[in-house]
């Protein structure tokens, strides 16, 4: 089953709150709201009050002036920041969208907290791409991607209606080809990296096409329906892995939180919360993210046990 952006923003709130979820308050849209808006409407019956501070439309964070209580109309601070506060972009709302009042974890957070855990993978955990060039018998170097962080193996087409792919034994990985052309290189390579082919004992012939099987690092997610295995890389197994260290990355805020106690409610609770609650639990998730990403690891060079640069 795909996991989307969306859903794995979630898993993580549910992680992180419990399946009963936070008692936030909670309203929606009543009408559409441009970029340019500097009040929105909500249902009154919903919510019965909206205090002075900052409200979560979608991804957006805004923040309230004032609260009309009889109309449900919400007037948000004039000039900047009261449209995309705290970093977020300024966006178009459609009715229906829900408000969360004063959110404890802001889904861009959670975005960011996400795509930080896809980044921090690798190299424990990397992704295969393929590129394909035509081979020409007098040229021995070829720009290939700048994604390209290794090079697992090269191949070439034979003659034939087989449709065989034979391996190359003579070919070397550059990382720093040069970008600019000159007298002794005619050919530059843009990228900056590139893979030298000599003929040796490679049965290559000219205009077929060369393959180039090779490393990089996974792709983090923008949008909301974008699928996980698919713009990531990643295989769909590790979302528990993304989950767990997006929390790791998250949790630590409750603590910062509990030191600030101007409010009766985070007063109250002070005590009922040990002093390194949150602390002790990011950590809890932190073994969970390093455990699981040793699992994969382990999984992924048992798949790929002769992973490593064959050139000569």
């Amino acid at each position: 089953m795909a996991v989307s952006f969306s859903q794995l923003v979630a898993r993580v709130r549910q992680q992180l709150q419990g399946y009963t979820q936070d008692q936030a308050s909670l309203s929606y849209l009543t009408s559409p709201m441009t970029a340019t808006d500097v009040t929105f409407n909500v249902d009154p019956e919903t919510v019965t009050n909206l205090s002075r501070g900052l409200v979560e439309i979608d991804d957006e964070m805004l923040l309230v002036k004032k609260y009309d209580r009889a109309t449900g109309q919400v007037t948000i601070l004039s000039g900047l920041p009261g449209r995309g506060a705290e970093g977020t972009t300024i966006a178009t709302h459609s009715s229906g969208a829900i408000i969360t009042d004063d959110p404890r974890f802001p889904r861009l957070r959670m975005k960011e907290a996400i795509n930080d855990s896809i980044n921090g993978v690798y190299p424990d955990l990397f992704v295969f791409g393929q590129f394909e060039f035509p081979y020409v018998a007098a040229r021995y170097e070829y720009p290939i991607p700048a994604e390209v962080d290794d090079v697992y193996k090269v191949v070439s087409n034979t003659i034939g209606p087989s449709g065989v792919w034979r391996a190359m034994t003579s070919w070397r990985f550059n990382a720093m080809a040069s970008t600019t052309a000159g007298q002794v290189k005619p050919t530059p390579t843009p990228t900056g990296k590139s893979i030298q082919v000599s003929l040796g004992n490679n049965p290559v012939v000219p205009g077929r096409n060369v393959r180039v099987s090779y490393t990089k690092k996974p792709s983090v997610l923008a949008n909301d329906a974008d699928d996980f295995e698919s713009v990531s890389g990643l295989p769909e197994r590790v979302v528990d892995l993304i989950v767990f260290g997006a929390c790791w990355r998250l949790l630590p805020a409750y603590e910062a939180a509990r030191l600030q106690q101007q409010s009766i409610e985070a007063t109250e609770r002070a005590p009922l919360v040990p002093e390194g609650a949150a602390s002790k639990a990011s950590q809890y998730f932190l073994g969970l993210y390093q455990k699981r990403l040793a699992e994969e690891r382990d999984r992924l060079l048992k798949l790929f046990e002769n992973y490593q640069n064959f050139s000569s």
